[in-house]
């Protein structure tokens, strides 16, 4: 298995892009990572870039698909980001999102920490999505509001995880490694992404795309469509996994 990668990060309606994504490839592993950042003038910029750089370097000198090395991976990150809220007053409040996929020729595993999310595609449907880590989504899953409500809903931005918060820093880490096939897809986005693009229309750009560059595209497009004025920087990896 090969996997075609392609990657967008727009500022949006905003002054400055506070997300970031990047991905490191070591043979037979490859890892991918998207950060949305939060907190004060240039603190989200920081705190994601950090997250970012901070897992693909561990992966790199320490290149392991489980989930003992997803925690270790997103450890590092957030102790470097502490380190820098110590060094530099300044960015004491800086926080971030992450979601992390690394994946070889058969298999893949994830973990993410708030509310940027991993789609995985097969048969051009979604089979899994991660769960947000903020208040909306323990909404829905107490039954207050529905699903669509999360997108708009006024507590979006209330993150009940990130990294960068001193504590407990619980990640989700999926335990086992998922198969992959010739055929299937990934999708890692923020949630400037993802408010603006809705898991069907996910699947019919899908449907209409023959390399990632084009789905982000048809998905970017309607984004550009929908947003007005200082709406949110959106980000998002797009894969396609190849025999």
């Amino acid at each position: 298995m090969k996997y075609i990668t392609a990657t967008l990060s727009n500022v949006g309606g905003r002054s400055e892009n506070q997300d970031y994504c990047a991905f490191v490839e070591k043979s037979p592993f490859t890892c991918w990572v998207a950060a949305d950042g939060l907190g004060g003038h240039r603190g989200g910029e920081v705190a994601s870039r950090i997250a970012a750089q901070t897992i693909l370097d561990e992966f790199a000198k320490e290149p392991e698909m489980s989930a003992e090395a997803m925690v270790r991976y997103i450890k590092s990150a957030q102790d470097e980001i502490i380190r820098q809220q110590e060094e530099e007053p300044k960015l004491f409040s800086m926080r971030t999102t992450v979601v992390i996929l690394i994946a070889d020729h058969e298999g893949a595993i994830w973990s993410h920490v708030g509310d940027t999310r991993l789609y995985h595609f097969s048969g051009g449907r979604i089979i899994f999505q991660t769960k947000d880590h903020s208040v909306p989504q323990a909404m829905f899953d107490a039954g207050d509001i529905s699903y669509d409500e999360i997108r708009q809903h006024e507590d979006r931005n209330r993150l009940l995880r990130t990294l960068g918060h001193e504590g407990n820093l619980r990640p989700a880490v999926e335990k086992e490694s998922h198969q992959v096939q010739a055929g299937d897809a990934f999708l890692l986005c923020t949630d400037g992404f993802w408010e603006y693009v809705t898991e069907t229309e996910m699947e019919a750009d899908l449907a209409r795309s023959d390399t990632p560059e084009k789905w982000l595209a048809d998905m970017a497009a309607r984004i550009i469509s929908r947003a007005e004025g200082k709406y949110d920087n959106y980000t998002a990896i797009a894969l396609f996994a190849e025999k």
